[in-house]
């Protein structure tokens, strides 16, 4: 039988109280794993900023990224840089 507190059944709040504690240990364990690619790739020579920004404008739709190349581009030669 499921206990309930006013409206909410607590083994449903339990249920995603745990589900949410296991995704949050899952993302702790992963992102250590980055952690160690990352100082993998600084070791060998690789910028580490260059490498999250290029996986970030891999990710972007190629259409978006070329609109925002081109706002980056007038912005920059609005400031002569």
């Amino acid at each position: 039988m499921t206990k309930t507190t006013g409206n909410i059944a607590s083994d449903q709040i339990k249920s995603f109280v745990q589900r949410i504690e296991r995704l949050m240990d899952e993302m702790k364990n992963l992102s250590g794993d980055l952690k160690e690619i990352f100082d993998e790739a600084k070791a060998s020579g690789f910028d580490t900023k260059i490498l999250k920004t290029v996986i970030k404008l891999k990710n972007i739709d190629p259409e978006k990224r070329a609109q925002e190349e081109e706002m980056i581009r007038l912005y920059a030669d609005a400031l002569d840089i």
